[in-house]
Formats: structure tokens, sequence, C-alpha cells
């Protein structure tokens, strides 16, 4: 129970002790190899979480739970047709547990296929309505399907996620739903979740403002001078700063829905950020000459942090192939690198710039003198999106909601390309795709 408890709390490597603990003095209880196995799995140690229900399962054959557990673990090492078969055999054991149809559907989305994911969401529904995960998860395979009607509806259960819910500010002032009659009052649009999903929903500001609304928005602080070059924002605030009076309040993600966007209302006007002089005069020096030599910028990696990074990321090394096309200056704007990973791009003469950047006005900067920006799933992608710059964008075989599926565009950011992979974790074909069309721009650049 003290294991529990910690779980709850997500202290995972101090739960990690105690499941342990309990093993060290009973090795058959089943119930601590399930919760050990949970553990490890917060921590991204999928292996031995897989290890750990297996235990279990042999000590309890019979045991739903480990089943569908083992079947997540699994999933998350991409073994998913195995992930699936240990879904389905837990609710053959037990044909209404939640867990296991809830899983089952996740499986099914990292496989693309998204309408069988659905039906097992909606069998979890069916058992409990108000499963905050089914939801959720049904919400947004439903945006990457382009269901925007029914999924911004269902991706306001984003509140009752606990992850999600703890970052949930909490405001006297009502919540706007999309009511047309504010001219006159003055609104606070309040950024949730990631600096990307910031950048691509203050979009979103201009539009309120034209309802006659002063908008106030608050950003994260690396977010706050950039978003401060929108046109139509009265006021930026950031964490830590004093509120002034307001009338309504609305989440940024909630705006989609407050606006009833379709995929043919999407509002796409881009740029809606741009750099500010004083920072372009400050790094168009560090920058090469072109001289005919296209600057093309480098993202290949997203937050560790993030639950799906280990999809998203693209190894430095699996880059190489497109760092040999002559007549490009590759230029990293990636914030956080690695040693091991300065060394490949110092092997391959790449300008390394994004660990010097203070907040996003100096990546602005940078991505505003860029030809091109090479990029994973990761905040910069939106960053020059919204600025309008060409944007190449790698993405994984199940892709984020956003990304929508099969598609080589995005309404989103009109100037930007999507090469996905064909086969889960398998970069090859893209990077190949855009290894060809590298060599044509550069081609085309020495031509003037």
């Amino acid at each position: 129970h003290r294991g529990t408890a910690l779980f709850d709390l997500d202290r995972f490597a101090e739960a990690l002790k105690i499941f342990e603990v309990v093993l060290a003095r009973e090795p058959g209880n089943v119930s601590a190899l399930i919760h050990r196995g949970n553990a490890l799995i917060k921590l991204k140690r999928y292996a031995e979480a897989l290890a750990s229900y297996e235990r279990a399962q042999a000590l309890d054959p019979d045991e739903p739970v480990a089943a569908t557990d083992r079947g997540v673990a699994l999933t998350l090492l991409g073994r998913f047709e195995e992930g699936l078969a240990c879904h389905d055999a837990a609710l053959r054991l037990k044909p209404d547990l939640l867990a296991a149809h809830t899983n089952r559907g996740n499986t099914l989305v990292s496989l693309g296929r998204m309408d069988e994911a659905l039906a097992s969401y909606a069998k979890t529904l069916a058992l409990e309505p108000e499963h905050a995960e089914a939801q959720f998860n049904a919400a947004v395979t439903r945006l990457c399907v382009g269901d925007f009607a029914n999924g911004w509806r269902q991706y306001e259960y984003r509140w009752k996620k606990k992850d999600v819910a703890a970052g949930r500010r909490e405001f006297t002032q009502p919540l706007w739903h999309g009511e047309k009659d504010i001219a006159g009052k003055t609104i606070f649009l309040a950024a949730e979740q990631g600096l990307g999903d910031t950048l691509q929903f203050v979009r979103y500001a201009p539009l309120v403002a034209a309802l006659g609304a002063k908008v106030i928005v608050g950003v994260q602080r690396p977010l706050a001078a950039l978003v401060a070059t929108m046109p139509d924002i009265a006021l930026v605030r950031t964490d830590g700063d004093v509120l002034p009076d307001f009338d309504l309040h609305c989440p940024l993600l909630s705006l989609p829905l407050a606006f009833a966007t379709d995929l043919e209302s999407i509002p796409a006007n881009v740029p809606y950020l741009w750099p500010y002089e004083e920072r372009l005069a400050q790094w168009r020096e560090r920058l090469p000459q072109q001289d005919g030599r296209l600057r093309i910028g480098l993202c290949w990696a997203g937050s560790k942090d993030h639950l799906n990074d280990h999809n998203r990321s693209v190894p430095i090394e699996r880059l190489a192939a497109l760092l040999s096309v002559p007549d490009i200056d590759f230029v990293s704007v990636q914030k956080d690198v690695s040693p091991s990973d300065a060394a490949v791009l110092e092997q391959h003469g790449v300008l390394q710039l994004g660990g010097e950047f203070g907040d996003f006005t100096d990546t602005a900067a940078v991505v505003a003198m860029l030809d091109l920006l090479v990029t994973v799933d990761t905040s910069v992608a939106h960053l020059a999106g919204a600025m309008g710059k060409p944007v190449a964008l790698l993405v994984p075989f199940s892709p984020d909601w956003r990304w929508l599926m099969h598609r080589p565009d995005s309404p989103w950011y009109p100037t930007m390309r999507l090469f996905r992979q064909g086969t889960i974790g398998d970069w090859s074909g893209p990077l190949e795709n855009l290894r060809a069309e590298l060599t044509d721009l550069a081609r085309r650049g020495r031509a003037g």
C-alpha cells in the first residue's frame, strides 16, 4: 500500500524500491510483481517491466491484469502484434476489464488501425462512460482521422486526466465556450501542455480579438517575448506574473472547440509570429554566407520526458546521409545536444547554434534566416510553421493527432511538408526521400 501511494504521487523510483522490498519477502506476490512492472514502465525500463509481468503470469496464468500489462510493455518495446494478443488474452479471461479494452485501443493506434482503436475505446466507455483515459485517447484518435466535430468536444476530457489536470489553472471568472457576445470584455487565454501546443494554438488570439474582446495571453516564459510580436494581443503574461482584471478565460487548446474548427476552417494565415530585428542582427553574422549554398536547420530530437519521444526523435547517426549532401550549410537549432551527438555534428561540419539560444526569440531569428528547417515533431517545427518558413517534418508511422493520417501536407502550416514513415520505426524511406529533395534543392541553389 505504501508503494502504490508513492506511485500515485508520481514518485516512481521510490515506489519501485518498496515493491522490491515486498518481493524480497514474498517472491510469489503477484500483485507486487504487477505493481513493480507498472513502476518500471513509468521509469521507461520496459524490458524489465515485461519480465516482471511475465513472472506474475507464470505464477498465475489466469490473472488478466498481468496479461494486459504485459501487452503494454510489449507495445512499448515495439512488439505490437504480441501486445495485441496479450490484450485479447486478458479479455478472454475478463471481458469487462476496462484497462484491457483501453490498452488494446492504444496498441491499435500504434499500428495505425484507428477505426479498430475507436471500437476498443467505445467498449471501455460502454462499461464506464466517464473513463477519462478512454475518452481522451478516443478524442485524439478522432482528431488524427480528421473527425474534428466529435474530437474537439471529446478532447475536453483531458482535464479529467491526472497529468493534464495537475497543470490546470483555476479562475473564478467564467469559462468562455465560444459565445460571440464578448465585445468590450477582457479575456485571458491560458497556455497549457507543451511549448509546441502554445505555438500552434496561440494563432486563435487574433480571432478572439476580432470579436471585440481585449485579449490577454498567458504563455510559458521562453515564449513570452516571441508571442508579444503577435498583433491584436493587448498583454502577454507568463509564469508568476500578476494578472490584471479580466472577465472570461479559455485554455488555448479549447479554442478550436469554441470556434467549431473543422479541416476547412483551420486558421492558417502564416506568418503569425515574427523575429525581432535586433535578434536578426545579432545572429546574422554567426550564419555562413550563402553564395548559392542553402542554409538548412536541423532539429532531430524532442524532450526526453515526452511519452512518445522514442518514436518521434531520430538518432543523429541516421541523418548522416542528409549531412553528406553537397553545397548545403547545415545549422543545428537543437537546444540540448549530448556530447556524442555534438561529435557527429562536428564530424560533418554542422554549425551548432541551438545551445546558445536564450529563449525562442533567438530560435526565431536563426530560423528566419534559414532556407529550410528539417525537424522532428517538436516545438521548433511549430515555430517555423508559425513563421511561414519552409519545413520538412519527419513523422513517425503512428503520428501525433495534429499531423493527421497519410497526408504529405499540414492544414495547420501551409509551408510544411511531411515525410512519413511507411512502416513502424523505419526512418529509411522518409530520409531517402528527403535526401533526394535536398540534393535537388542544392542543385537548383547552385543554378541560382
